[in-house]
C-alpha cells in the first residue's frame, strides 16, 4: 500500500492563499483549507493553532506575492517608478480578491504608512527615485509617498469597482502626480 502524503504546514499555508486569490480571504477555513488539500481538518489544527494563524499566513505569503508583483520591472513604462504604481493598479485589477485580503482587512496592521515606505521591502527603488529625481532622501521619500498615495487610492477604486480601468487614464494621472510633487521640490521647495 502506498504511504499516504503527509499534509505540511506549507502546504496548507499555500492552499490557504489560493482561497484567499480565489474566492476571498472570508473564504479561508479549516474546511475550505482541508478540501482543497484532499485531507481532513485534522492536520490543518495540528498545525496552526488557529484559523486566524492560518489567514495570517496566507497574508504574509500573500504580501510576498504582491511585493514580487509591483517590483517585477519589465520596461514597459519608460520610468521604473511609473511602472511600478502601474503594477500596483494592475494588481488591484487582476488580482482583486488578493488586494482586499491586503489592504482592506484587519491583517495589515501595526505598521503606519511611513513604516511601510520606509521599509526594506523599498530599499531597491528609492535608489532609482532619487537618480531618476535628482533627489535627497527627504525628497525622494516625499515623492514616493505622494505617488503611492494617489496609486493607492486608484487601486482601491478599482479593486471595489468605483472605477473602470484606463490604462491610459492611470498612467497620465501618476506621471501628473510624479511631476507634480517634482514641481514643488524643485521650484516651491514645499516638500
Amino acid at each position: 500500500m502506498p504511504a499516504i502524503a503527509k499534509v505540511t504546514k506549507e502546504m496548507i499555508k499555500d492552499a490557504a492563499f489560493e482561497i484567499a486569490k480565489e474566492m476571498g480571504a472570508d473564504s479561508i477555513n479549516a474546511r475550505t483549507v482541508s478540501q482543497k488539500l484532499g485531507c481532513s481538518t485534522q492536520p490543518v489544527l495540528y498545525h496552526f493553532k488557529t484559523i486566524e494563524d492560518v489567514r495570517m499566513a496566507a497574508h504574509k505569503k500573500a504580501s510576498e506575492f504582491h511585493l514580487n508583483y509591483v517590483t517585477n520591472i519589465s520596461g514597459k513604462y519608460e520610468r521604473p517608478m511609473l511602472e511600478v504604481g502601474m503594477r500596483h493598479i494592475q494588481f488591484a485589477v487582476e488580482e482583486t480578491n488578493l488586494f482586499r485580503f491586503l489592504f482592506h482587512s484587519n491583517y495589515y496592521t501595526g505598521v503606519s504608512l511611513s513604516d511601510w515606505l520606509k521599509g526594506e521591502n523599498f530599499d531597491s527603488l528609492f535608489p532609482i527615485l532619487k537618480r531618476q529625481a535628482k533627489a535627497d532622501d527627504r525628497q525622494a521619500y516625499s515623492i514616493f509617498s505622494q505617488i503611492f498615495l494617489v496609486t493607492h487610492g486608484i487601486a482601491s477604486l478599482l479593486a471595489n469597482s468605483a472605477m473602470v480601468y484606463d490604462e491610459a487614464y492611470c498612467k497620465k494621472t501618476l506621471s501628473n502626480a510624479y511631476y507634480g510633487a517634482m514641481y514643488l521640490i524643485k521650484e516651491d521647495g514645499l516638500l
